[in-house]
């Protein structure tokens, strides 16, 4: 089931992405009541989905980042975070960092550098703390795409990873959750990010340092999850930087695309 996030005009509800057998049309079946909150039942409103705005799936509280969880990364940025540890490294974004699926990443007139960083991202079902890991695909909702922007001179200069990874709409998350994969399944899927079509990144989640339920026990480990957060798992090589006017699309298979532009805040 993939449950997205939309609005018409001023109004913003929650729908089901359902496709067209025969012309392979997609549309958004409105529901009724929060995904996260209790039961949802369909409302028998349903539009195309170019004639809604996609939004970001979710409202998390926090958004949970792993650094360096793909060697070949961790390779390329040796020079700006260091080596491997045996530890996830975990850092966070702050909720006003979130975007959604064609919304601007706005290019901070502060940095001269911004880089894409392509992930599969994880969106919790309840509140947990303390998951032991063969218990966590109990508190996982769905899977979604995000973006991990990151001003990539600030986050040098600062040693240290709040201002680069913090800037207004930079996570941009979508375009939709796709609930309908286990946590076996989400174990292997293949992560890509194209710039104006170029592909620049090619991993895939089989190479990850620290796996979801890893991740998931570690980071209960010290901090409540609440239903809505998202967790961002890692990007694979091949980051760099984007100019005034790229578009970066990344994607994960099985789940979808997510786009966005980069622009200047006038």
């Amino acid at each position: 089931m993939r449950i997205a996030r939309f609005s018409v005009g001023d109004d913003v509800g929650y729908g089901l992405i359902d496709t067209d057998e025969d012309g392979g049309q997609e549309y958004v079946s409105r529901i009724s009541g929060h995904p996260l909150m209790g039961q949802i039942q369909l409302t028998g409103e349903r539009a195309k989905i170019e004639d809604v705005r996609l939004l970001s799936p979710v409202l998390p509280s926090k958004v949970v980042c792993i650094g360096k969880n793909y060697a070949d990364h961790v390779a390329e940025m040796s020079d700006i975070t260091g080596e491997s540890t045996e530890e996830p490294v975990v850092f966070l974004k702050p909720s006003t960092a979130v975007t959604g699926p064609g919304d601007p990443v706005f290019y901070p007139p502060i940095s001269h550098r911004v880089d894409f960083e392509g992930e599969l991202a994880v969106v919790i079902s309840r509140p947990c703390r303390e998951v032991p890991r063969e218990r966590a695909k109990e508190v996982v909702f769905g899977y979604t795409v995000a973006n991990d922007v990151t001003a990539r001179d600030l986050q040098k200069s600062d040693k240290q990873w709040t201002r680069g990874k913090g800037f207004d709409s930079f996570c941009p998350i979508g375009p939709w959750i796709e609930t309908g994969l286990t946590i076996e399944e989400a174990a292997d899927l293949r992560v890509t990010t194209t710039v104006d079509g170029e592909v620049r990144q090619d991993g895939r989640t089989s190479q990850f340092i620290h796996d979801i339920p890893a991740v998931i026990s570690y980071v209960s480990s010290f901090m409540t999850l609440l239903p809505g957060d998202v967790l961002l798992t890692g990007t694979p090589a091949g980051v760099g930087p984007v100019e005034v006017g790229a578009e970066m699309t990344v994607a994960v298979e099985r789940i979808g695309d997510l786009t966005n532009r980069v622009i200047t805040r006038d």
